[in-house]
């Protein structure tokens, strides 16, 4: 699947909130994002660019995105959630405030 650079850019930001969500970086979401950065090619200076996104700057550019890319976008973040072994509580709350913002019946 194929993402726009600012759907990159908006994912990048959302998963990175993910990813710093429970305060700790994990080894295991940092292995998860570098297969990320390949899955949806983008490269380490796309997180600094997309770090000067927030949270619901990102959610409003992902809005208008097809069911598909919304649902490959959800399975993503869940990726990257469980990639340290275990779903923080804080986590699965960006997650869910995600599904809710965009319009997704994924869960």
């Amino acid at each position: 699947m194929k993402f726009e650079i600012s759907e990159k850019l908006a994912i990048v930001n959302l998963v990175d909130s993910v990813i710093m969500a429970d305060g700790e970086v994990h080894k295991g979401e940092i292995n998860a994002f570098s297969d990320l950065m390949e899955v949806i090619d983008f490269d380490s200076n796309f997180l600094l660019q997309a770090r000067n996104l927030n949270t619901e700057n990102s959610i409003s550019l992902l809005k208008g995105m097809p069911q598909d890319k919304k649902e490959r976008l959800i399975k993503i973040l869940e990726d990257i959630a469980i990639s340290d072994g275990f779903v923080h509580e804080k986590e699965l709350e960006v997650i869910t405030h995600v599904i809710s913002s965009i319009g997704t019946s994924n869960t």
